[in-house]
């Protein structure tokens, strides 16, 4: 998963330099999190499925602060 071409951009990174970006990096079972900013800083992995539940949950508005 550390391999950068696995890595993509947000699509929500924001204008400009896009310095409100993170990135993202999946496999068939997981699914890794970082800032673009600072990407050799700590990366989040979590389990696929659980990931999933995350992104849906931020898109139906169900995430405080959206």
């Amino acid at each position: 998963m550390t391999n950068p071409d696995s890595w993509r951009k947000s699509s929500y990174s924001g204008g400009g330099d896009g310095n409100e970006c993170v990135e993202i990096a999946t496999t068939p079972t997981h699914a890794a999190v970082r800032d673009s900013k600072a990407p050799a800083r700590a990366t989040l992995t979590f389990p696929a499925g659980a990931f999933a539940v995350f992104v849906e949950g931020i898109k139906s508005g169900g995430w405080p602060g959206r």
